[in-house]
């Protein structure tokens, strides 16, 4: 134990020779070097699916601690979708959401600021796939009207994604229908029992439909190839984001939340596949280790190294929303507001120190 009486000099070269040492067991300089107090130490966070690979780096932060390294007593409520847990915070039942950064964009269109601040995926890691008895009737995105898809929830980015595609093809959102069946194995349910006709979902449940031979993939996203051939360039998935004026009132507690989320994005970037499946709860495997091990390789290459935005993302995605969604309308969105740098990269610095 450091001795209380020691001064800042000598605690923070004692600390360095712990580090040197392997004591503290990585690079990360801990809560020696925060950046204040926090405003809030106890917060709660909504997320839709956590246990898709999509909100990958949430579960790692939670389970190797790094938001407890960071001071932060965190609850996390999953639900199950996207749209669900933006509700949640508009409710006032979430301090911060782990969500698709689309909804800064949705809720500046609607009156509200919401601000992103940590990015988890630097593209969608989303894909729409087609259950293989009906695959070889489906040419283009113009003939799966009338059919039954299974997202996450109604009005989550697995939605959306689902509208822009059908768009493209000149189909209206009401060509196709929603059905909301969470992320895990539920989904693999409504196949098997022939309540969907396709999905659009994350992994690890397209790769395990993928490999029953359930499903065609026709659209993915879940490589940075992908995101470029389907919208141009990198979109910006899965975020920490919360409402501006929270994160104005509490940039220290923001701050912590950005630096943990940072450091998992930097371990999983190292990570083997066996390290990720020994870290995530069991459940998390569906059952099949060595599948969910597949399917984070798929998945790993757009899953962001250091929480930043990609220069340009925030763009691609505005020109996706208005696609998919005639309410938002580009020349009145203001993308500056809806995503800030500043915490990730202080979180990088940190990890340099």
């Amino acid at each position: 134990m450091l001795d209380k009486r020691l001064g800042r000099r000598q605690v923070l070269q004692s600390t360095a020779a712990l580090v040197g040492a392997g004591a503290l067991g990585s690079a990360w300089t801990g809560p020696l070097f925060a950046q204040g107090k926090l405003e809030k130490p106890k917060v709660t966070l909504a997320v839709g699916g956590k246990s898709a690979l999509y909100y990958l780096a949430l579960t790692i932060a939670e389970q190797k601690g790094f938001f407890k390294d960071e001071g932060l007593d965190l609850e996390i409520n999953d639900f199950a979708g996207g749209s669900r847990s933006l509700q949640a915070l508009v409710g006032g039942s979430a301090d911060v959401v782990a969500g698709a950064y689309e909804h800064t964009i949705r809720m500046q269109a609607r009156g509200q600021e919401v601000q992103s601040f940590a990015l988890i995926g630097r593209g969608m890691q989303i894909a729409i796939g087609i259950k293989a008895d009906r695959a070889d009737k489906v040419k283009s995105a113009a003939d799966v009207k009338g059919m039954k898809f299974g997202v996450t929830a109604p009005g989550s980015s697995t939605h959306m994604l689902l509208i822009y595609w059908i768009a493209k093809a000149g189909l209206k959102a009401t060509d196709v229908a929603a059905i909301g069946t969470g992320a895990g194995a539920s989904v693999v349910a409504a196949v098997d029992k022939g309540e969907i006709d396709g999905v659009s979902q994350t992994d690890p449940v397209v790769t395990m439909l993928e490999q029953q031979g359930a499903i065609k993939v026709v659209v993915d996203t879940r490589t940075m190839k992908g995101n470029m051939d389907v919208f141009g360039g990198a979109l910006p998935a899965a975020s920490l984001y919360s409402t501006s004026d929270f994160v104005k009132a509490n940039p220290n507690t923001v701050q912590a939340l950005a630096n943990a989320i940072v450091r998992a994005n930097q371990w999983l970037q190292k990570a083997t596949p066996d390290q990720v499946a020994d870290t995530v709860p069991a459940g998390y495997l569906l059952g099949d280790r060595e599948l969910y091990k597949k399917a984070f390789v798929n998945v790993k290459d757009v899953m962001s190294p250091d929480g930043l935005m990609p220069d340009n993302a925030p763009e691609t995605c505005l020109k996706f929303l208005t696609t998919s969604d005639p309410a938002i309308k580009g020349d009145t969105i203001k993308l500056g507001l809806t995503w800030t740098n500043d915490f990730a990269k202080k979180a990088n610095e940190k990890h340099k120190a």
